[in-house]
């Protein structure tokens, strides 16, 4: 007696990428509801099964829906948006400002449907996101029909969706227990990365992950600056640092793993941690290659991903598995290396086990989800066929074929694409609405490529410096006489230090511009280490604002903004004219004459050799105010013994570009 079925597939060629990698040509699948309930050999399974749909699979490959180990869906809104760029550059100095001027829900709902629409016609039926307003990008998955694990983003920084790390975590939380148990979402937390969290956020991501045993998403060892960094600071390489957060307590997926070495893929296969190979974004942004076969060989569940679409740029799964074996093949010197059938089962069931959803999907097995595509490998780029090697069939799908031959695709037991139709989705209705996003994007960034202060403002962090100075500067020949001569009685030493300042002076075309300076402090303890080290920008307007007395200047820095990147990233993002650096020992006071404060600076100018200079200088607030300054700071000038030296009226830089 037969049994019933709702959809039946015949005349196969059936990969179903179970424990044994069986094929059945011709093969035949059943499916009930959302499940598969059988699959075999075409004669046995027709046998034994009956359905009100049959499908002729016309000798297609019938084969388990591609998996997508790491993405971020919405960022098809910024597919090329900016390329050619290091990755800090481009995530910092782009994609950061642009997603808090734009990203929204309905941003991330539009970038969603795309994502899916182009997902889908490749074959991929299941995703794993990360990104912002995570509770729209489930929704408008499962409105396309897909299938996805959801990882709501939590940084250190204030986000589009959150002005603080605790807002974020309680969204995620909000958000998993809307969407937990839902037959297509798998809601996660994403903690972005160890450089972008804090111990405290990894350890309240770990424990929400446990509480709700879901998966957690994270980017670890991408670039090797980002492991050198972790070095430094904590004294350990990414994967023994999060592990030390607690990380490893809950379902982690770890997304790139290029730098990571043999004792931290032991570690990472320890906890059954699943891995996402990108080759893709990983070559485009010089990133380096992942020790892939290592990880197989150890025993990990290494699935691959695309990335985000703005930094691949496409979400082609057939081009990724392909590219993964070339890979590795390449960075191996070693042929064998990732052979097709590794490649593809690492897009499938093995990408399923990675996303730890490996029980529901990712082979074609009685009991999984009908998760199912239809592969045509008769076009005239994927012929002839050779049937000797049974390994043929994936060597065709991973070397030969291209997304264009996935005909239909099918997700828990529903069409999404038929004939290459899409059923779920308005493609053209989706291109309008982006194509007038994208020109709104476009006039944003132009507008902020005419100005430095736009520019510095967009990163982040910045702030208007509104109070005035009253300063004056003579070259000194004698610095130690100077030295002695602050030990008076009508002076009080409140506070001495000592540091070693390297400044990078960005000069612009315009000089309407002004100029940036990059600072980085070196502060120097009395042993003459270095303690503390702090870096900063200042955009400085012109510095000469106005002349109080002779010789005495008022002046002001415009911006001041915190310097959390490399001298090298602003080079690359701010795109000066020039730059000159100077590099000069100061010590300074910070000191009371006749009550009133005053800082005095005593600089040795290394580089360039410029000499010694002393520095007095004082915050005003007013014209009258800082007439009596100027006053004061000319008696303190013969006090030290200086009155009649040498008075300098430019800066540092305004010397050198004299």
């Amino acid at each position: 007696m037969t049994q019933k079925a709702d959809t039946l597939f015949t005349n196969a060629i059936v990969l179903t990428m179970d424990s044994k990698l069986n094929q059945y040509d011709p093969g035949a699948v059943a499916v009930r509801d959302d499940k598969i309930v059988a699959v075999g050999p075409e004669a046995e399974i027709v046998k034994n099964y009956s359905a009100d749909e049959i499908i002729d699979c016309d000798n297609k490959v019938l084969m388990p829906g591609i998996v997508n180990a790491h993405t971020h869906v919405p960022m098809t809104l910024l597919r090329g948006l900016e390329d050619d760029l290091r990755l800090d550059v481009w995530l910092m100095g782009y994609m950061l400002p642009v997603e808090r001027e734009f990203v929204n829900p309905e941003f991330v709902r539009l970038g969603t449907l795309i994502a899916c629409a182009e997902q889908i016609r490749s074959g991929v039926t299941t995703f794993n996101d990360m990104y912002y307003f995570e509770d729209d990008i489930a929704q408008a998955t499962a409105e396309a029909g897909m299938r996805a694990v959801c990882g709501q983003s939590v940084m250190k920084y204030p986000a589009p969706d959150a002005s603080s790390y605790e807002v974020s975590l309680a969204y995620a939380r909000e958000y998993i227990k809307k969407w937990k148990g839902h037959p297509l979402i798998v809601p996660s937390i994403a903690p972005h990365a160890p450089y972008s969290t804090t111990p405290e956020i990894i350890h309240a991501c770990a424990d929400l992950a446990k509480e709700f045993d879901v998966p957690l998403h994270i980017h670890i060892s991408e670039t090797a600056f980002e492991v050198e960094n972790m070095r430094n600071e904590q004294g350990m390489p990414v994967v023994p640092y999060v592990k030390k957060q607690g990380l490893f307590e809950a379902k982690v997926i770890a997304a790139h793993c290029v730098h990571i070495d043999i004792g931290e893929i032991r570690t990472l296969q320890h906890y059954n941690a699943g891995v996402a190979h990108n080759p893709s974004s990983n070559l485009k942004l010089a990133s380096g290659f992942a020790p892939v076969q290592k990880m197989l060989e150890n025993g990990l569940n290494v699935g691959i991903g695309t990335d985000g679409p703005a930094s691949n740029n496409d979400l082609d799964m057939f081009e990724e598995v392909r590219l993964a074996s070339f890979v590795a093949k390449a960075s191996s010197n070693d042929p064998t290396a990732l052979p097709a059938a590794t490649a593809l089962l690492m897009a499938t069931r093995m990408g399923a086990q990675a996303l730890h959803i490996g029980d529901i999907t990712g082979s074609l097995e009685p009991g999984k989800r009908a998760d199912l595509i239809l592969v045509h490998t008769a076009p005239i780029h994927n012929s002839p066929r050779f049937r000797r090697n049974p390994n043929n069939a994936y060597a065709q799908l991973v070397f030969a074929s291209k997304s264009t031959d996935v005909t239909d695709v099918m997700v828990n037991g529903k069409w999404l694409m038929r004939g290459h139709q899409l059923l779920t989705l308005d493609e053209a209705t989706l291109l309008k609405q982006a194509s007038e996003l994208a020109q709104k994007i476009d006039t944003f960034l132009i507008a902020r490529e005419q100005s430095v202060l736009s520019k510095l403002i967009a990163l982040g962090g910045s702030m208007e410096q509104e109070s005035f100075e009253v300063q004056v500067k003579v070259k000194v020949t004698e610095p130690d006489q100077l030295v002695a001569k602050l030990n008076q009685p009508e002076i009080q030493i409140n506070v001495h230090k000592h540091y070693h300042q390297y400044d990078e002076y960005y000069l612009f075309d315009d000089p309407s511009q002004g100029r940036l300076r990059f600072r980085e402090d070196e502060r120097i303890n009395v042993k003459g280490d270095v303690e503390n080290v702090r870096s900063r920008l200042t955009l400085l307007g012109q510095q000469r604002e106005d002349a109080v007395t002779h010789d005495v200047l008022l002046s002001r820095s415009r911006f001041l903004a915190p310097a959390v990147h490399s001298s090298r990233f602003y080079r690359e993002y701010f795109k000066p004219a020039q730059v000159i650096s100077i590099e000069k020992d100061r010590l300074r006071w910070h000191i009371e004459y006749k009550d009133t404060e005053f800082f005095i600076n005593l600089d040795r100018v290394k580089k360039p050799d410029m000499g010694t200079f002393l520095e007095v200088k004082s915050r005003t607030w007013s014209r009258k105010d800082a007439n009596l300054k100027a006053k004061l700071v000319n008696e303190l000038l013969n006090l030290l013994g200086v009155g009649g030296a040498e008075v300098v009226t430019q800066d540092y830089i305004e010397i050198l570009t004299a």
